[in-house]
């Protein structure tokens, strides 16, 4: 029987991408690996406490993410990552 070869991390994930100023305002400007990034928006929203205490899929923005969810005040953790996809380079 093989062995199930390890998975290899995505390329794409790891190549640094740059956040945009709206972004760079959460996570900082430097280029870091999606990955990473990720890591950072995620630290910063449990660190502001700004996931819906009923609904934890939901991300309420303060004044920082507004900018980066294109002024929602409220979005869910799906549409989250397509916004920051937005703000990257």
């Amino acid at each position: 029987m093989a062995k199930k070869a390890a998975r290899k991390p995505n390329a794409a994930f790891m190549k640094p991408v740059t956040p945009d100023a709206a972004l760079a305002a959460v996570v900082g400007s430097k280029p870091l690996p999606r990955t990473e990034l990720t890591k950072k928006l995620w630290d910063y929203i449990k660190k502001n406490g700004l996931q819906d205490k009923k609904d934890k899929k939901m991300i309420v923005a303060d004044a920082a993410m507004k900018a980066v969810f294109n002024g929602k005040s409220k979005v869910s953790m799906f549409e989250m990552t397509k916004l920051v996809s937005g703000h990257v380079s």
